[in-house]
């Protein structure tokens, strides 16, 4: 299976001319002649990567409609990393493990959403399993604004196994977070080596991921909402534990 897809818009062509051997193929408003499309054209040039222009209606086919801001780029979708991958990453870091896992999330538009509060956040790797779970897709990519690139994402056939050896061979500790429990997101310790575990758009975390946990903590909601989307409340929960690690 071709692992190249569509990539449109400035701040994505952009990003991804950036990463060495990403673009493969590059498309370009004929008519479009501003700052920004120079700065794309430069990049392109800069890179080795070709040209085309072409007039807006290609774009519009191409990007399926999108809104490709005059710019749309055949690119090298980014590979998702196995257990093997995870292991050699947390063997060669330098600080306490910072960790983002990601229990069913099946929107694309909030994975995407997740990397990008991730690579803001400084978390080493984001991890979801592979079953009954979004990958890496334009959609995905496209959200994430170039953070699919920088942040490893690691797909994994069994997430439960995965936890275990995260806490017993890696020595993280793992923070569930869910809506029905006491314990408050700002009263707990997020220092240390760290994973903190958000369940999918529906069902939240699935039973054994809930049991998995060293501890299921909640964020206070003041007002009439019940939940928070996933990728809002991944944010937070990051920041707070930037808050606390930072201190």
């Amino acid at each position: 299976m071709s692992n190249l897809q569509i990539t449109f818009g400035l701040h994505s062509v952009r990003t991804a001319l950036k990463h060495e051997g990403a673009v493969t193929e590059l498309w370009v408003e004929a008519r479009r002649q501003d700052r920004r499309i120079r700065e794309v054209l430069q990049l392109a040039k800069e890179v080795g990567v070709s040209v085309n222009k072409v007039p807006k209606e290609e774009l519009d086919t191409l990007a399926s409609g999108g809104n490709h801001q005059g710019v749309v780029a055949r690119t090298q979708a980014p590979a998702a990393l196995d257990e093997a991958n995870l292991k050699a990453l947390l063997n060669k870091l330098d600080a306490p493990p910072f960790l983002l896992i990601l229990d069913g999330v099946q929107d694309p538009h909030n994975l995407g959403a997740c990397l990008r509060s991730a690579d803001a956040a400084g978390v080493h790797a984001v991890i979801a399993p592979k079953d009954r779970s979004v990958g890496l897709g334009p959609t995905a990519c496209k959200v994430a604004c170039g953070a699919a690139e920088s942040v490893p994402f690691v797909q994994v056939t069994n997430l439960a196994r995965t936890l275990r050896w995260l806490q017993d061979e890696a020595g993280v500790w793992l923070i569930g977070t869910a809506g029905e429990t006491e314990a408050s997101l700002f009263q707990t310790d997020l220092t240390g080596p760290l994973a903190l575990v958000m369940g999918g758009e529906e069902k939240g975390m699935r039973r054994l991921t809930r049991e998995a946990c060293d501890a299921v903590v909640k964020l206070p909601m003041a007002g009439k909402v019940e939940s928070l989307n996933v990728s809002v409340a991944a944010g937070v929960a990051l920041f707070e534990a930037v808050r606390q690690r930072s201190g």
